[in-house]
């Protein structure tokens, strides 16, 4: 079996107890994300903005408020594709104010 170094593993950790805590909290996470993808996701787009110290030194609220972002990101991408013709055609008057 692989093992991983501490750092990535303590990261992991810390982003998928991050995860659980705010798809506890919003419906909209737990109806339209997949927790394994999205814990992915997420490791993958914070190793390519920071560097692990730069990680340790994000404190756990503001780590979880751009977590948070994230997801409702990943969450509501795709919405307008779901809607119907009609619907569509209420959305649009009211973007454009009819």
């Amino acid at each position: 079996m692989k093992t991983l170094p501490v750092e990535k593993e303590q990261f992991m950790m810390r982003v998928s107890e991050i995860v659980d805590q705010l798809m506890s909290r919003q419906k909209i996470f737990q109806e339209r994300l997949d927790r394994s993808t999205i814990i992915k996701l997420l490791i993958h787009l914070l190793k390519r903005l920071f560097t692990p110290e730069e990680i340790d030194a994000i404190d756990n609220q503001h780590l979880t408020n751009r977590i948070e972002k994230i997801m409702l990101l990943e969450a509501v991408s795709g919405t307008l594709n779901e809607l119907t013709p009609a619907q569509i055609e209420i959305f649009d008057a009211a973007v454009e104010g009819r």
